[in-house]
């Protein structure tokens, strides 16, 4: 059987590296022939995960095509936060938890996508569906992709089959899921060693809403008002990256993990800030709005932009 690469999206977080070794694993079981790879390096918080679980980062890839004919997608369907070749090889599986948006392939191909709060959750109960035993470190990065993507299941995402997958990865993995959950969280707030430009694309992601394109970019910090300080060197950052890219909008949601506050910090068109005001019922004060309580950009954030441009 051919080979097939298994990865994540663009500006890979844990759940996109963790659950592509997770998934190809599985796949793997099941008699298909896969390596997981990656679409960039892992960030602070999935090198911490990695390495406390044993693994090594998985290769990273600029292109699918030049490799093999088909590859499986997680946590990720949208064209732009893909392989840039993804229309040259057949995708013949996807697992994934976000909206279905532009996707489109010429042939039938399995897809689950699920509400929940993590991509790990589908993959573990298709652990459990197919008998497959998890492996310990693997139920580890699973079990760390689930604590990241719903902020140690404080996040609106997270739902009871992401409860369920958490409290059974921990026992595999031997972890007690509260302590190793902080650890993990932490090990991704540590901001100060980067640049602005590098920390708004850490962990951002590009959609089309009604012709317009919007990227959205998220920072988890411990310590929101010390981030705050550096407020007008995101501006400028996010302003060429805006005028370089065609972006209509560019929002750097700012989270504080501990307390689940945000600052959004927002450049653009005049009539895409105003927009993000519709959209947040928030009036943009010198390029920044307050988000109490907005932890998520899949539930709370692209849903009411896509509103609002629609």
């Amino acid at each position: 059987m051919e080979k097939e690469l298994v990865f994540g999206h663009q500006n890979p977080d844990t759940d996109a590296i963790g659950t592509a070794i997770a998934y190809s694993y599985l796949q793997n079981k099941l008699g298909y022939n896969t390596e997981a790879v990656a679409l960039g390096e892992p960030n602070d918080e999935t090198a911490y995960a990695l390495k406390e679980f044993g693994f090594k980062a998985p290769r990273v890839i600029k292109t699918a095509a030049n490799e093999v004919k088909a590859v499986m997608l997680v946590d990720h369907n949208e064209p732009q936060q893909s392989v840039p070749d993804r229309d040259q090889v057949k995708v013949t599986h996807v697992v994934d938890h976000h909206r279905i948006m532009n996707f489109t392939t010429s042939e039938p191909l399995y897809y689950r996508a699920e509400p929940v709060g993590c991509t790990s959750t589908i993959v573990w109960e298709m652990y459990q569906e197919n008998g497959v035993e998890i492996p310990q470190n693997i139920a580890g990065l699973m079990l760390s992709a689930i604590i990241s993507d719903t902020l140690l299941l404080k996040s609106p995402t997270t739902t009871d089959k992401d409860h369920a997958a958490v409290e059974a990865l921990a026992k595999i993995a031997g972890v007690d899921y509260q302590k190793y959950g902080l650890k993990e969280l932490k090990a991704g707030t540590n901001i100060a060693d980067k640049s602005e430009e590098e920390l708004i694309d850490l962990d951002a992601k590009s959609f089309s809403l009604n012709g317009s394109e919007v990227r959205i970019a998220q920072i988890n910090v411990v310590d929101l008002p010390e981030a705050m300080e550096r407020k007008k060197a995101f501006l400028t950052a996010m302003e060429t990256a805006a005028k370089e890219n065609n972006y209509a909008l560019f929002m750097l949601l700012i989270t504080n993990v501990l307390d689940s506050d945000s600052k959004a910090l927002v450049v653009g068109s005049d009539s895409a800030k105003a927009k993000f005001e519709q959209a947040f019922g928030k009036n943009l004060v010198d390029a920044e709005a307050s988000l109490p309580g907005v932890v998520s950009r899949k539930k709370q954030v692209v849903p009411p932009l896509t509103e609002a441009f629609e």
